[in-house]
């Protein structure tokens, strides 16, 4: 088994990031695999070296150890283009010229989650419209999806099925400024780096559907996947890197390490009651069924 860190460092992490890289780790050693680190920095105008940085530091303060040298994702670019490529070769791809304010238009009604699914207006241009709106505004690319039903069987969550046209839609591979979308660049990455087991939180559980299509387009091996709830804020927001809700530098001036790894571990019912603990200590004591399923919030 190899688990994997995957974090965006966009900021400062927060308590919910530490609850899904401390199960991640607790997965993959208590079965006695390994663990890689993926510093996900794809994004230019969010992502920093010295957020990178601050997400190693933190990951060591909490006692959370990984094998081997980290990946970033801004130095695989290459590896995107190649695979990009093949599904470019396969007719998978075509470009999108849609403005935000027009794929928005141009989607169905939003799904359970509140996400809009694209309804695929850009992949209904003939080749003489495509050429005129290349020479107005670049084109983001997205992959085409089948009308087609995926189910997997989730660690935590159990069967989770999707139609692809239907509940996910043609999605973005790569955006208008050249960046490679996230779906596109953690499926490479997963299979370059022998990564089996991959624990995330919930909210990226529709897409993995897509997910699954890539790697098999692209013939590359499935993951198991867990999806963990969510933490929330004591009012019941999502906690937001933006918002600085219950980020690390805050944390710290409350909680040791060993009580933050303990209130987790309370929280994700391997502990009776909120105790200061190591995660190796917790390794005797991991279980996926003892886990909740529901998000809730951890701190009042």
């Amino acid at each position: 088994m190899t688990g994997r860190f995957a974090p965006s460092p966009s900021g400062r992490m927060h308590l919910g990031n530490l609850w899904s890289c401390l199960l991640a780790w607790l997965s993959a050693r208590s079965g006695g695999g390994g663990m890689v680190l993926r510093l996900e920095d794809l994004d230019p105008d969010r992502c920093r070296r010295e957020y990178c940085d601050q997400v190693m530091r933190d990951l060591e303060w909490l006692g959370l150890d990984w094998d081997g040298q980290p990946v970033y994702q801004s130095r695989r670019t290459g590896a995107y283009a190649e695979a990009f490529q093949e599904l470019e070769k396969q007719g998978l791809l075509y470009p999108c010229f849609c403005t935000r304010a027009e794929r928005l238009a141009a989607s169905a009604p939003h799904r359970s989650d509140g996400a809009a699914v694209y309804n695929g207006r850009c992949g209904r241009l003939t080749a003489e419209e495509r050429e005129k709106l290349a020479g107005i505004r670049p084109s983001a690319w997205r992959a085409r999806v089948p009308e087609e039903e995926r189910s997997f069987a989730d660690l935590l969550q159990g069967t989770y099925s999707e139609n692809l046209a239907r509940d996910c839609g043609d999605f973005i591979l790569r955006r208008s400024d050249g960046v490679y979308a996230y779906q596109l660049a953690v499926v490479v990455d997963d299979a370059a780096m022998g990564v089996t087991q991959v624990v995330r939180g919930s909210d990226l559980l529709s897409s993995t559907p897509r997910q699954l299509w890539l790697q098999e387009r692209l013939g590359l091996p499935h993951p198991e996947y867990g999806h963990l709830p969510l933490l929330l804020a004591p009012d019941g927001r999502r906690l937001a890197k933006r918002d600085r809700d219950q980020e690390l530098g805050q944390l710290q001036k409350r909680y040791t390490a060993p009580e933050l790894v303990g209130l987790l571990a309370h929280a994700a019912n391997l502990l009776d009651r909120p105790e200061a603990a190591a995660p190796r200590e917790l390794l005797p004591l991991f279980s996926w069924e003892k886990l909740p399923k529901e998000d809730f919030a951890a701190l009042e």
